[in-house]
C-alpha cells in the first residue's frame, strides 16, 4: 500500500519529472535552485510560479533564490536534513511500504491519551526508539499516542512550538520514512496516533515567508507572537487557509495520522463569514468519509460551538477540546496552588471540578477574574463527556513551571492517587503526560536551541527569568538564576524519562495502579461512552466533597469525592461498586464511610 497527498504547492514527483510549485506574491523575482543549478521561474499570475524539472528523483536537494539573492527552504518541503535554513529534499511519499492496509482506527469513546515529545521520551529520543516502547504503552492500556509538533525547528532540541516548516517532521528525530515506521508500527498493536499541529504563528528563527509572501501575514490581528497569519485577506486569504488545511490532510494522508490536535485556537484571528476552524473541521471530515478522523482543540475560549454533535451523537466539526478547567480544579485541591490563572478557581475549587466533571466546562459564561471580570465560555452540559479531553498534567502545565517539577513532586502520593482513579474511571477522555503513569523523577524542563543565534538564545534566558521575577520564590536576581537556562543542553537531558525505575518502589506501585485503573476503564466504563449521552448532574453535600453523576442510555455512573475535613457517609449508592479508596470502610449497618482524602465509583446497569 502506497499513500501521497497532493497539493497545489512544494515539490512532487510525477510522470514528467519532480513539479515544484512556490507561492510568492510579493517577491520580485525566483529562482529554483535544484542540485547546484539556478531554473528562472516566471510569475504565472496571482503570485505562483511553477516548473517541471524532468529527471530528478527523491533525494534531489532544491531552495528558491529570492530576489536574486536570499535561497530559502520550501514552506511546503516534506524534509529538512540541514535544517530550516539548509536546502530542501525532494521526498517520495509513495515509497515507503505501508503494512496496516487492515487497520480501521478506533472509535474515540475507546481514547486513552499518551502525550509525549519524542526527544525525551526515550535517551535516544527518535521515532526509531518510542516505537520500541509501544508495546509497553499498550500493555499500560493506552490507546492513542499524541506526539508534540513535529514541524521542522531551528536547532535539534525544541518542544514543538517554535516550529516554521509544517509539513518537514524535524531530522532531529529521524527520517520521514522513520515517522511512518513509528506510525505503523503502532496501528499493528492497536494504538492510533495523534499530532500536535500549530496554526496560530510561526516560530522566532528560520521563517523566510516575510521575504516573498508579506501578505501571509496581516497587523490587523497582532498576536503575541507578533503580525497574525492572514486567514481573512481579501487577496491572501484563500492560499492561506489551503496552505493549513492541506497541511492537515498531508499528516492524516501521508503518514496515516489517526487525529490532530491544534494548539491555541483562541489564537487563530479570521474575520470571515466562515471561520478557518470550520472549514478546517469541514474540509477534513470531506476527505475522509469513512475513516474515524478525531480533532481535538486547545482552547482557552471555552467555546462549546466547535464541538456540537450531530443526531446520531457524532462530531460535526471537532471531536473534543482538551479540559483544562478540570485540571484547574484538581491542581488546586491537591497542590494548594492559587496564583496566576488558578485565582480564578480557588474561591471554589471543588464546586469548580464537579462542574466540569460533569458539565465539560467550569466556566460557561460566567465573569472570569483572570480576564478583568470579562465573560469565559459558552453552556456545554449538553455535550458528551466524549467531547472534553481531561488530565491532570501535560507538558505545558510542568514545563512552564519555572523547574519543569511534575505533579508527583508537588502532591502528597495519597491524595495523587484519588485523583489519578478521578481521571481515569470518569468518563472523558483521559490524557496522561509521558512518565506520569509511574510519577516519573525526572522533571520537564523549557528547552530550545537557536545556537548559533547567541542574540536570541540570550533574550529566550534572560525573558524566562523575567517571566518569573512576580514569583516569590525567584523574586531576587540569585534565586532567579536557579531556573534552568533553556538554552543549555543540560537542561534537554535533564528532562529525559528514565524507563529503568520503573521497575523501583514507588514507581513499580504506581505503574500497577494505573494499568488497573485503565484495565478497570476499559472493562466497566467504556461500554457506557458506547451509548447514547443522557446528560451529567453534581451536588455538594460539603464544599470539600463533590457527588458526580453521567447517564447513559447504558446506565450510569457516579464518583463521590472528599478533599478533606471529617468522613463523609453519603448513603445508599445504588448500583455495584466498582472502585474505592483502600481508606474506605462501611458503618455497623453496611454504608460506606469515605475519610478525607477518598472516593468511590459506582455503576449501574439499566
Amino acid at each position: 500500500m502506497r499513500r501521497t497527498h497532493s497539493m497545489p504547492f512544494g515539490a512532487e514527483i510525477g510522470p514528467e519529472g519532480v513539479r515544484f510549485a512556490l507561492w510568492a506574491p510579493t517577491a520580485k523575482s525566483v529562482a529554483l535552485v535544484v542540485d547546484g543549478t539556478d531554473h528562472p521561474l516566471e510569475d504565472q499570475g496571482e503570485g505562483w510560479r511553477r516548473l517541471t524539472v524532468p529527471g530528478l528523483r527523491a533525494g534531489a536537494r532544491y531552495g528558491y533564490r529570492i530576489d536574486g539573492d536570499l535561497v530559502v527552504p520550501d514552506p511546503a518541503s516534506r524534509f529538512q536534513p540541514e535544517d530550516v535554513s539548509g536546502l530542501s529534499e525532494v521526498i517520495d511519499p509513495a515509497g515507503f511500504p505501508w503494512t496496516d492496509g487492515a487497520w480501521a482506527g478506533r472509535p474515540f469513546e475507546e481514547t486513552v491519551i499518551y502525550e509525549c515529545h519524542v526527544g525525551t521520551a526515550t535517551p535516544e529520543g527518535t521515532y526509531a526508539a518510542l516505537s520500541e516502547k509501544l508495546e509497553s504503552l499498550r500493555d499500560l492500556g493506552v490507546t492513542a499516542i499524541e506526539l508534540l509538533p513535529l514541524a521542522d525547528f531551528k536547532g535539534t532540541r525544541n518542544w514543538g512550538y517554535d516550529g516554521v516548516l509544517p509539513y518537514a517532521p524535524d531530522a532531529a528525530y529521524g527520517t520521514p520514512d522513520d515517522l511512518r515506521r513509528l506510525v505503523d508500527r503502532a496501528h499493528a498493536l492497536g494504538l492510533m496516533v495523534f499530532l500536535d499541529v500549530v496554526y496560530n504563528h510561526f516560530g522566532p528563527a528560520g521563517n523566510y515567508l516575510h521575504a516573498y509572501a508579506e501578505t501571509f501575514f496581516t497587523e490587523r490581528h497582532p498576536t503575541p507572537w507578533g503580525a497574525g497569519i492572514n486567514f481573512d485577506g481579501k487577496t491572501s486569504g484563500r492560499v492561506v487557509r489551503d496552505y493549513f488545511v492541506h497541511n492537515s490532510l498531508y499528516w492524516l494522508d501521508e503518514f496515516h495520522i489517526d487525529g490532530l490536535r491544534f494548539d491555541a485556537v483562541h489564537a487563530i484571528q479570521d474575520d470571515s463569514n466562515k471561520h478557518f476552524l470550520a472549514e478546517l473541521a469541514e474540509r477534513i471530515r470531506a476527505a475522509n468519509p469513512d475513516r474515524p478522523i478525531h480533532l481535538m482543540l486547545e482552547n482557552e475560549a471555552n467555546q462549546a460551538r466547535w464541538l456540537e454533535r450531530d443526531g446520531a451523537g457524532q462530531p460535526i466539526l471537532h471531536s473534543a477540546q482538551w479540559a483544562d478547567d478540570t485540571h484547574h480544579g484538581w491542581h488546586i485541591l491537591l497542590t494548594g496552588e492559587d496564583s496566576g490563572y488558578y485565582e480564578s478557581f480557588s474561591d471554589k475549587p471543588a464546586a469548580h471540578l464537579a462542574r466540569s466533571l460533569a458539565e465539560g466546562f467550569a466556566y460557561q459564561g460566567e465573569p472570569f477574574k483572570t480576564l478583568d471580570d470579562h465573560p469565559r465560555g459558552e453552556p456545554s452540559g449538553h455535550l458528551p463527556p466524549s467531547a472534553f479531553v481531561t488530565f491532570l498534567q501535560n507538558h505545558d502545565q510542568v514545563g512552564n513551571r519555572a523547574l519543569g517539577e511534575r505533579l508527583s513532586h508537588l502532591a502528597d502520593p495519597g491524595k495523587l492517587a484519588l485523583a489519578r482513579a478521578g481521571l481515569l474511571l470518569s468518563p472523558q477522555i483521559p490524557m496522561l503526560w509521558m512518565g506520569e503513569e509511574w510519577s516519573a523523577s525526572t522533571p520537564f524542563l523549557f528547552f530550545v536551541d537557536f545556537a548559533p543565534d547567541e542574540e536570541l538564545n540570550k533574550a529566550v534566558r534572560d525573558g524566562r527569568r523575567r517571566e518569573f521575577k512576580s514569583f516569590a520564590a525567584f523574586a531576587d536576581e540569585e534565586k532567579a538564576k536557579t531556573i534552568p537556562d533553556p538554552t543549555a543542553a543540560e537542561t534537554f537531558r535533564r528532562s529525559t524519562l528514565d524507563w529503568a525505575e520503573r521497575t523501583n518502589s514507588p514507581h513499580r506501585e504506581v505503574l500497577a495502579d494505573t494499568t488497573a485503573l485503565l484495565a478497570l476503564r476499559q472493562r466497566e466504563v467504556v461500554p457506557l461512552l458506547k451509548t447514547a449521552w443522557k446528560g451529567g448532574s453534581y451536588v455538594l453535600p460539603r464544599p470539600d466533597v463533590i457527588d458526580v453523576t453521567w447517564s447513559f442510555a447504558g446506565g450510569s455512573l457516579r464518583f463521590v469525592g472528599v478533599f478533606g475535613g471529617d468522613a463523609y457517609e453519603p448513603g445508599p449508592l445504588p448500583g455495584r461498586v466498582v472502585w474505592r479508596s483502600p481508606s474506605v470502610s462501611q458503618n455497623e449497618d453496611g454504608a460506606l464511610v469515605l475519610p478525607a482524602w477518598s472516593g468511590v465509583f459506582v455503576k449501574e446497569v439499566f
